[in-house]
């Protein structure tokens, strides 16, 4: 089994994918204008409008009522994601910070409240951890 991705439902996914876009520098694959895909080489970040929930079962997902998972993206200079979107539309949590675990981290709210976790691993054993 392999864990392909993980969707999120919007109410306004033109500017939830600009989000992530400009956040990852990944561009969005759209299949459909309810429906886009940031993929990297280790997942995919799915993107479906509400209009996509019915297609499943009607009220199944609520967009915006995120408030126990954090979407996390290893990245390679979380300083700088840090400086790109400072004065959009992200809602900081935390400055970038380097945790016990040895990854610099910099947590976030997308524009629908959900939280998004940058890091880069900056120790030894973190990097170690993470080495592709």
């Amino acid at each position: 089994m392999d864990l392909v991705s993980i969707r999120i439902i919007t109410g306004d996914i033109a500017r939830l994918v600009g989000f992530y876009e400009q956040a990852t520098g990944v561009r969005a694959h759209w299949s459909t204008e309810d429906f886009a895909e940031l993929r990297t080489p280790c997942g995919t970040l799915a993107i479906g409008s509400t209009r996509t929930v019915a297609l499943f079962a009607p009220g199944c997902a609520r967009p915006a009522e995120n408030s126990s998972v954090i979407i996390e993206f290893l990245v390679a200079d979380v300083d700088g994601v840090h400086r790109n979107l400072a004065g959009s539309a992200a809602d900081f949590v935390t400055e970038p910070t380097t945790m016990p675990w040895g990854n610099r981290s910099l947590l976030l709210r997308d524009p629908d409240g959900n939280l998004v976790n940058f890091f880069t691993p900056v120790t030894p054993a973190a990097i170690e951890r993470f080495a592709r």
